[in-house]
């Protein structure tokens, strides 16, 4: 998932990834329980789009909520209520749920939608960054710019992927910079890490000669 808005700290209220299950993103007027409650439904068998219905039937708010997901095998489905601030919309597909709200224009959506299907072969993280940044230079949030996140979890418990960039007049383009670092000095640690279902690994040894190293020294 990658996210982006003007209210700070959006990656720690938006995103919510379990490992074999899905990814749902709660948006406009944020309530974490639907999210959850649409992870544990999946985690359940149930289909996504049934699982999301179920949660927005409970919710007498629905009309301010805006919600993407995505399970395990796909397709993606979203709710935009009527109530999100304009302008508001989805687009989903096969392996994609883009939504967004308070948008400068509907371009927004079809800049990362063009992004997310230009280069299917590139890895996840890339094409999730790439789909960010076009929205991005479409307009993004009409309000301006404050946090933006990226996260990907896989087969582990843990994420593969975790960034975010809080507080910064260009977030979106300072989370490209941090991919880039944590590409050189973070995955390839995140990579050696203990897996569940296989036999513990040790880092490579240029790893860690580089992370004895101060950062400013990679």
């Amino acid at each position: 998932m990658a996210v982006a808005s003007a209210v700070p700290a959006v990656g720690s209220m938006c995103p919510y990834l379990v490992a074999g299950v899905g990814a749902v993103s709660t948006q406009s007027w944020v309530n974490p329980y639907l999210a959850l409650g649409v992870l544990e439904s999946l985690r359940g068998g149930i289909g996504a789009q049934q699982a999301l219905d179920a949660v927005l039937a409970a919710d007498t708010d629905a009309a301010l909520r805006q919600i993407g997901v995505i399970g395990r095998a796909g397709p993606g489905v979203a709710w935009t209520g009527t109530g999100c601030t304009a302008w508001q919309g989805q687009i989903v597909g096969a392996d994609f749920a883009i939504q967004g709200n308070m948008l400068a224009g509907e371009a927004t959506l079809q800049a990362m939608h063009a992004a997310w299907q230009h280069d299917p072969a590139a890895d996840l993280a890339e094409r999730l960054m790439a789909a960010l940044e076009a929205g991005d230079a479409a307009g993004g949030d009409f309000r301006g710019k404050q946090s933006a996140a990226l996260k990907i979890v896989g087969e582990e418990a843990y994420a593969s992927v975790d960034l975010r960039v809080d507080e910064h007049a260009e977030p979106v383009t300072e989370l490209r910079r941090v991919l880039g670092v944590a590409r050189l000095q973070l995955l390839p640690f995140v990579r050696g890490m203990p897996r569940r279902q296989s036999v513990p690994r040790s880092l490579p040894e240029e790893v860690t000669r580089m992370l004895l190293r101060p950062p400013s020294q990679r």
